[in-house]
């Protein structure tokens, strides 16, 4: 097995290791976050966030443009165009950083035109405080993104994770104490940019000493620059689309209805953010390879096989979780953070059934992206996010939080589910049909047991933590067992015999 295989696999497994803990993480910090800064001043932090990602859509597609031409020139071995490709683009990302900061700056002089209606003069100024101290975050973001692309391409995910699951860890150790002695927001956006500023400085020096990377500007190659935006204008309008259909949402209600609802959804969007990132743990380590397996050009059978193999992977951890919300997430809120929170949970049901569907097929996003014909996704997508964001205030007046997500679910089902399958069937010729019988066979072998737990369920009402985690361990038990001597290939259980293996050496 060579080294790059060894990072795919110990990238996903510890893509998932992160997003355990990460998910722990965010079980026990959340609610007490909550808690301790207040719904107000939660849904404050949540709101300016939001608005600052904004931003991040200047990286242009850059990022992952970088990831698959540095894929295409190693395994062509083109190491000048390797580095022309990579002194451009710090320049550029240089001249971003400066951009962010200006406007960073130009939203910080507005807030209180924007916010005047919604927010009191207190939460006011926290907002402007909090709004220059992450553009500082995502400023410096920039500054360093190319090394994590960089390391990306040359699959190094072995670091990368570890790098990642030390990210986590890191948050809460140092935000805990701080919020005992009283500090709020302020004190908590700082300590994210410092630990992000620590990561980031990582990525440099491991490019610099491990992966002997030296990144110099030769001058701008126009036909380099023109071949790579010209991928990249696409996934920069599909980044827009993302920013806009999973954050729009959280602006609108900041206008329209206050921080209080802001804070609902927040708590919603807490949950689709994992879930989202339990589907591209396994995508994001398989697009240098798709980028490689479609430049020595290989059959369309190939690549549905590969579509349909990653799928089937995210399928056993995705549908885990989509029916374990579905049945306890009610439940879990409520014990979690608090009745007046019971709105999250219809919220967050409108936003991860629909993307399941989408989620468990997005490495065929990669396949395109590794193709070149990420066009169609991009335009379909931007009208549907006009769409999203029309119904979306239209909905959020008259029915709040849930308002806002319906306007989500209706644009994430055409676009992201039913335009996305013709598009993969008619042009990427992947063989959709074979992959929904795939998933569609699988999911049949489940429903014995959901139907079991919710009968179990009803009966016990799981008022008391205690019953909740019984009940969700027996729920998890009894899948985890159908998955693997029931439905699982030779392929899929060999990765979970190698995740143990790891485990016990860890131990050890």
């Amino acid at each position: 097995m060579n080294d790059n295989s060894v990072q795919r696999k110990n990238g996903i497994i510890l893509s998932y290791i992160t997003i355990i803990v990460n998910t722990l993480v965010q079980l026990v910090y959340t609610p007490y976050l909550i808690r301790t800064l207040g719904q107000s001043e939660y849904g404050l932090f949540s709101l300016v966030s939001s608005i600052i990602g904004y931003l991040s859509i200047l990286d242009l597609g850059f990022g992952n443009a970088i990831v698959v031409y540095t894929s295409k020139f190693i395994a062509q071995s083109k190491t000048n165009e390797e580095k022309k490709l990579h002194g451009m683009f710090s320049l550029i990302y240089k001249i971003m950083s400066l951009i962010i900061i200006i406007l960073g700056i130009v939203l910080y002089f507005n807030v209180e035109n924007i916010f005047h209606n919604s927010m009191t003069s207190i939460e006011i100024h926290k907002a402007k405080i909090l709004m220059l101290i992450l553009t500082f975050n995502l400023a410096m973001t920039f500054f360093f993104t190319i090394y994590s692309s960089i390391i990306s391409a040359y699959e190094k995910f072995t670091y990368q994770k570890l790098i990642a699951l030390l990210s986590i860890l890191l948050k809460p150790l140092f935000m805990v104490p701080l919020l005992m002695l009283n500090f709020k927001s302020i004190t908590m956006s700082i300590t994210i940019t410092v630990i992000n500023i620590i990561v980031l400085l990582s990525n440099y020096f491991y490019c610099r000493k491990k992966l002997k990377i030296k990144i110099k500007f030769c001058g701008i190659d126009k036909v380099l620059l023109k071949i790579v935006f010209g991928y990249s204008i696409w996934l920069f309008l599909g980044s827009i689309v993302d920013r806009v259909n999973w954050s729009v949402d959280q602006v609108i209600l900041g206008v329209v209805s206050g921080t209080a609802a802001v804070s609902v959804y927040s708590v919603a969007t807490t949950f689709n953010n994992l879930f989202i990132n339990l589907s591209t743990a396994i995508s994001n380590v398989m697009l240098p390879k798709m980028t490689k397996l479609i430049s020595h050009n290989v059959s369309n059978e190939k690549i549905t096989n590969e579509f349909i193999k990653i799928g089937r992977l995210q399928f056993y951890i995705m549908f885990l979780i989509t029916t374990g919300f579905i049945i306890f997430g009610k439940n879990f809120i409520i014990l979690w953070a608090g009745k007046k929170y019971v709105t999250s949970y219809y919220v967050t049901l409108c936003l991860v059934i629909p993307a399941f569907f989408s989620l468990i097929q997005n490495s065929g996003l990669s396949i395109m992206q590794a193709m070149n014909k990420y066009k169609f996704k991009s335009i379909s997508s931007i009208i549907m996010a006009i769409f999203n964001i029309v119904i979306s205030i239209f909905l959020a007046k008259r029915y709040g939080a849930i308002g806002a997500a319906i306007g989500t679910t209706i644009s994430l089902i055409i676009c992201n589910t039913i335009l996305i399958n013709i598009y993969y069937y008619k042009e990427i010729k992947i063989n959709v049909m074979a992959f929904w019988k795939n998933i569609t066979k699988l999911a049949i072998s489940y429903l014995p047991l959901i139907i079991v737990i919710v009968i179990l369920k009803y009966i016990s009402k799981l008022n008391i933590f205690m019953e909740f985690l019984i009940y969700g361990c027996l729920y998890t038990a009894i899948y985890c067992f159908i998955s693997y001597y029931v439905n699982m290939n030779n392929y899929e259980k060999k990765i979970i015999i190698s995740f143990f293996k790891k485990i016990r050496l860890l131990k050890g």
